[in-house]
């Protein structure tokens, strides 16, 4: 383990490489917090922990850990069952929640897919840019936003907020030109979403016909009632 002199101050940037460098029994998970530059973390099972940030790396929360906010730039969230834990959030990675999870913050991702399973419960909204979002038997107590991602608000979700898909705006524009595919909004069978529906460019929209949802503004919904949304565009 990398030990400090316990008589030297150290600057931030250097007690960062500190962090960096040493072995994951350099954590105790005893509530406290988890800095790292460069490597993954990795919340055990059942054990709490505080915050958990990283730059380079992926998180990853066991099966029944209890967690803060769970933070990366460069890298993947994997949360298992039963986890609890504060918001999720990456820059260039996917996000993956298993069963039964409590999340009281959002989801975002910037670059990446967002997926969350079933009887997990999500205390705000869901946000990505380039990547798909999907829900299944889910409670979302905000809205769900993208730009260039498919939605799947599959079977027995509940979304209490709006669901919108933004216009590309002119920073965004290297990574949609090339690509003139509309995406593909998915609201599934018992789904239901408390707000509206809006679009600000060109999508696909199936409803199927047991779901309940609020206004719809920018596009004409496709009824369906089999158990899955036809292949379509």
């Amino acid at each position: 383990m990398f030990v400090l002199p316990p008589t030297r101050r150290l600057s931030p940037f250097v007690l960062a490489i500190a962090l960096a460098l040493a072995g994951p029994a350099a954590f105790a998970a005893d509530g406290s917090d988890v800095d790292k530059v460069n490597g993954s973390i990795t919340a055990e099972t059942g054990k709490t922990y505080g915050d958990l940030n990283t730059v380079n790396g992926s998180v990853t929360l066991q099966d029944s850990a209890r967690t803060g906010d769970a933070e990366t730039v460069n890298g993947s969230i994997e949360a298992g069952n039963n986890v609890t834990t504060g918001g999720l959030s990456t820059v260039n990675g996917n996000v993956r929640v298993g069963t039964g999870a409590q999340v009281s913050g959002g989801i975002e991702t910037v670059n990446g897919s967002v997926f969350v399973d079933r009887r997990s419960h999500v205390a705000k909204g869901v946000e990505t840019v380039n990547g798909a979002i999907g829900l299944v038997a889910t409670e979302l107590g905000g809205g769900i936003e993208t730009v260039n991602g498919d939605i799947t608000v599959g079977i027995d979700t509940r979304v209490h907020g709006d669901i919108k898909v933004k216009k590309p705006s002119a920073s965004w524009m290297p990574i949609s030109l090339g690509s003139k595919r509309k995406p593909r909004i998915i609201i599934g069978p018992n789904a239901v979403v408390d707000g509206e529906l809006v679009f600000e460019r060109e999508v696909v929209l199936y409803v199927h016909k047991t779901a309940r949802i609020g206004k719809v503004t920018g596009a004409t919904p496709v009824a369906y009632s089999t158990p899955r949304a036809p292949a379509g565009e």
